[in-house]
């Protein structure tokens, strides 16, 4: 199975405008034969967009989430994407899995980063959500989740193959350490593919690091982008090619034992 990551630049605000990019982005994966794409956290928003990300929150049945689901059945793709959830009178920095056939799978974030998450979200409680496709079975992380290794270990535990990861990574003293160091060991500690699909660019508030990766469970970086600009990122996902690895680092064999 092919899957891809997309760096995106978001329009800050503007929910039709990014819809419009990840249905581009969509078509453009399924001439390459991929199965899942990621686009980043807040996709649908931008992450920086303030007020908009509060005043375009919607739940999820709503209209965002159903054109989503249109995109994937129209390509093929399946899609995940972070969006602003609204569940009554509280926000959610969530992200919304469709296939163009089944009900949305949705992930809440269960570590907000700094005051401007805090100031806009609810903190979800820690939990596995999972699905399955092709065969496989998948996990949802989102940003600062992953930066803790609890969160990971749990998802192995659960069994999946891959962690998927919409981020925000914003450019700083110590991005680089975080895309191509933290996040390939948290692959090769759980022997895990996992795929973090950043924003590029600025907007208002924030610069985003970009450094998008997909990362096989030995850790070998298996596509990357750069700091600057839009990417998509295809990587092929084949757990069989990595049993030697998996065998000889049994950490979590071990952990049960």
């Amino acid at each position: 199975m092919k899957i891809a990551a997309y760096q995106m630049e978001s329009v800050p605000g503007d929910v039709d405008a990014n819809l419009a990019k990840i249905e581009t982005a969509a078509r453009a994966a399924a001439a390459k034969g991929v199965s899942i794409l990621i686009a980043p956290e807040l996709a649908l928003t931008g992450y920086g967009a303030g007020r908009a990300v509060r005043e375009k929150a919607e739940t999820s049945d709503g209209a965002q989430v159903a054109r989503l689901a249109d995109i994937a059945a129209e390509t093929g793709v399946a899609i995940l994407a972070g969006f602003s959830e609204r569940d009554g009178e509280t926000l959610c920095n969530s992200a919304v899995y469709v296939d163009g056939e089944a009900v949305p799978t949705i992930y809440r974030k269960c570590n907000l980063y700094g005051p401007y998450e805090r100031g806009l979200f609810e903190q979800a409680k820690p939990d596995s959500v999972t699905f399955e496709r092709g065969g496989l079975k998948f996990g949802i992380l989102i940003c600062y989740d992953v930066e803790f290794p609890e969160n990971v270990r749990r998802l192995a535990r659960a069994g999946v193959d891959v962690v998927l990861v919409p981020t925000a990574l914003p450019a700083s003293d110590h991005d680089a350490f975080i895309a191509r160091k933290l996040v390939p060991v948290r692959a090769f500690e759980n022997q895990v593919f996992l795929a973090y699909a950043d924003h590029c660019g600025a907007d208002e508030r924030f610069a985003y690091a970009g450094l998008s990766v997909i990362v096989a469970p030995d850790g070998t970086l298996l596509a990357e982008a750069g700091e600057t600009g839009e990417a998509l990122l295809v990587a092929e996902i084949d757990p069989s090619r990595y049993q030697a690895s998996a065998e000889a680092n049994s950490y979590l064999a071990d952990l049960n034992a």
